[in-house]
């Protein structure tokens, strides 16, 4: 924004202020800035230190644009009302300097307004005041050595109303060996500046300092960053006010703000979010408890239309991934995500865990793209794809397909459980929010019961325990039990299994002579002065009512003979046939039993 190189919406003010959620942390921050400038009291000096990706950049720029007055206040939404509180009627034009840690150079001059400077003071000399600037600090620029803390201070009476933005300067100080000299000075030099620039903004009443510091491993880049890290902030304890500018509850609303232009009309955002609050509590004993307050139903109004059991998921678990950048990843995800619901007319009442389109490569892609290894396979096959086993499922039954309850729920499951690891103590996911992600006003929980119970029966890397579950990358028992039914022979395991059971059925209470199960003709009795018989074919002689059947030929041959032998009495014997529709479903639980039982 300030070399006049950023995107439109970045770039303008207006357009910048219109995007942005203006959170109570940044708030506070703008009123400081405004009143510093104005002489009216205000923090000389503000760390912003928050997570990866939590939105210390964005807090810089809105700096930017109150203090550099392109355009009048009264056209930048949210600052009226600010400016209001902090009791000022008009705001200054700010002299603004820029200090970006990753586009600076320790050996490297660089040139600024035809002036070569070296370090940062001379960077940040120049952008105040340019030449005159730069001349009271020129011998300290030429020979890498901090200025004092009086010429500093003078340079920003100079100056003010001033205001230093400074972002990433951990990145620059970090390059900066001990015992080293560079054109920009040395790690000593570079710390006294920091320390004497803080205190000189003490002393000049309309001058501040913004810098952002990171908080996670990440961007501390190792042992010479965390060095850098631990001596900035020795200096800026000391006259600093630490900001964190963003607070959990607000980070949807930034969200919203930046991914969708409106989010509708207010009538019919409270008409939906009603709709599913009033659900919720219908059904109060299948969903996690905080449903069934009013406050619920103002996160679901203030979310919407994104379900606020994603920005849970979402803050909570994915943001404990390393690569997973807080409010920046969730913005870049979320983007994908809505990107591919818009462009397939997806007519989901609300973006939900189960809304999200794990068979489009690119949402997967950037699923995965937080995650260990191995996870692509386990999308494919289990939770989302043309050939998956819940897409398999929803289109066998239609009470699932007719509302997508597989899908969805392997899509929640995924989104609850894929960041845990197997050093956690309590791993996954309950049940109440996996309805809470899958299921929408009118349809019907029990369907969702259903269909979790299936995927625990079908799914070759889904785990539960204690009421939880969870998918991971290694097989559960299930892909043991797979390969062993695939073992199991027909003749002296299957048929065996069958026959007991089938015999068991029917116990000893009955009206026949004689119950003969899968027996073969010639021990089939053929006597007088017996009441009738009853005959139970194999399995393999199932009963369908094509012209080839199988049960008649059997029949037909014990009714015809006894062993080698003729038979006499005919109608002593009654014939009991599997159907032959469901013999293959009735082999494959027996088969998935036998192979359990081992």
């Amino acid at each position: 924004v300030a070399t006049r190189t950023a995107s439109f919406e970045y770039q303008d003010p207006e357009k910048f202020y219109s995007r942005t959620f203006i959170t109570e942390g940044m708030r506070l921050l703008l009123i400081s800035v405004a009143k510093r400038l104005a002489g009216k009291g205000g923090d000389p000096v503000i760390q912003l230190q928050t997570a990866f990706g939590g939105g210390k950049t964005h807090t810089l720029l809105a700096a930017y644009h109150l203090a550099s007055r392109a355009v009048s206040t009264d056209k930048l939404q949210g600052i009226p009302p600010l400016l209001d509180d902090a009791g000022i009627s008009e705001l200054p034009t700010a002299r603004i300097a820029v200090i970006d840690g990753i586009k600076l150079s320790p050996s490297h001059a660089r040139t600024c307004e035809g002036i070569t400077v070296n370090t940062l003071w001379g960077e940040l000399a120049c952008q105040l005041l340019g030449r005159e600037g730069y001349d009271l600090i020129a011998e300290s620029d030429r020979d890498g050595v901090s200025p004092g803390k009086e010429i500093l201070r003078v340079m920003l009476e100079k100056a003010a109303p001033c205001i230093v933005l400074i972002d990433e300067l951990v990145a620059f100080i970090r390059q900066l060996e001990l015992g080293k000299s560079y054109k920009a000075g040395t790690f000593e030099s570079n710390i006294s500046f920091v320390q004497a620039l803080t205190e000189a903004m003490k002393q000049v009443p309309n001058a501040m300092l913004l810098a952002s510091l990171p908080e996670s491993e990440i961007e501390l880049g190792g042992t010479h960053g965390e060095r850098a890290l631990s001596s900035l902030e020795t200096y800026f304890a000391r006259v600093e006010s630490v900001w964190k500018p963003v607070a959990s509850e607000e980070s949807f609303e930034i969200v919203r703000r930046r991914l969708f232009e409106s989010a509708g009309d207010r009538a019919v955002v409270e008409g939906i979010s009603r709709q599913f609050s009033d659900f919720y509590r219908a059904n109060a004993e299948k969903f996690p408890v905080e449903t069934q307050s009013n406050e619920y139903f103002e996160r679901l109004c203030r979310s919407y239309p994104i379900h606020p059991e994603v920005f849970d998921r979402l803050y909570e678990d994915w943001s404990t991934l390393d690569k997973f950048q807080r409010t920046r990843g969730v913005l870049q995800y979320l983007a994908i995500v809505i990107h591919r619901l818009w462009n397939s007319d997806n007519k989901d009442a609300l973006i939900m865990p189960g809304s999200i389109p794990l068979d489009d490569a690119n949402v997967r892609n950037k699923s995965i793209h937080y995650l260990p290894q191995g996870w692509e396979p386990v999308i494919e096959h289990e939770i989302d794809g043309p050939r998956s086993e819940p897409q398999s499922i929803d289109g066998h039954e239609t009470r699932f397909g007719g509302v997508q309850a597989a899908r969805r729920m392997a899509r929640s499951i995924f989104l609850g459980s894929a960041p845990s690891n197997m050093l956690q103590a309590v791993r996954g996911i309950e049940a109440e929010r996996l309805f809470l992600g899958s299921v929408q006003p009118e349809q019907v929980v029990a369907v969702f019961e259903d269909v979790l119970k299936r995927l625990r029966e079908k799914l070759t890397y889904l785990y539960s325990d204690q009421g939880r579950v969870w998918f991971d990358t290694k097989p559960n028992l299930r892909r043991e039990m797979e390969s062993r039914k695939q073992n199991i022979n027909e003749r002296d395991e299957l048929q065996p299994l069958l026959k007991e059971r089938v015999t068991r059925a029917f116990g000893k209470n009955h009206s026949f002579s004689g119950i003969h199960v899968f027996t073969a003709s010639s021990d089939v009795p053929d006597d007088y002065g017996s009441g009738p018989r009853l005959v139970v074919l194999p399995a393999s002689d199932a009963y369908s009512r094509s012209e080839t059947n199988q049960a008649f030929d059997a029949a037909d041959e014990i009714l015809k003979k006894r062993g080698e032998q003729p038979r006499q009495k005919q109608n002593r014997l009654i014939f009991l046939a599997a159907d032959y529709g469901v013999v293959n479903r009735l082999k494959e639980q027996a088969r998935t039993f036998l192979a359990w039982r081992s």
